[in-house]
């Protein structure tokens, strides 16, 4: 089970539907990657975080790696890539109705 450190709850709904659903993008804590789990060289402080996107039909999980447990986290918290692809099916709002992305 994954400790989450942040959290995002958005609405989406499926293009050409006006049914929202709740979207929870999470960023999961650092962990020191072990070297056996990649298929990279990794130092003894390279680290990983899991990214995940649940809801509405959806399960998107992913793991960003860092050299370090910072850059790990810095860059699994940029999740607009993760929801750019998602917005290619559903869009985006956030809690208030607002359009996630501008288009």
């Amino acid at each position: 089970m994954n400790e989450w450190v942040a959290e995002r709850k958005l609405l989406c709904t499926l293009r050409a539907s006006n049914e929202k659903s709740e979207l929870f993008v999470r960023v999961g804590a650092p962990y020191t990657v072990q070297p056996s789990s990649v298929s990279f060289d990794v130092t003894p402080v390279t680290s990983g975080c899991t990214v995940e996107v649940s809801g509405a039909g959806l399960h998107i999980s992913e793991t960003t790696y860092g050299a370090d447990s910072i850059q790990a986290l810095q860059l699994a918290s940029n999740v607009d890539p993760i929801l750019r692809r998602v917005s290619k099916n559903y869009d985006l709002f956030f809690s208030d109705g607002e359009p996630y992305f501008e288009e």
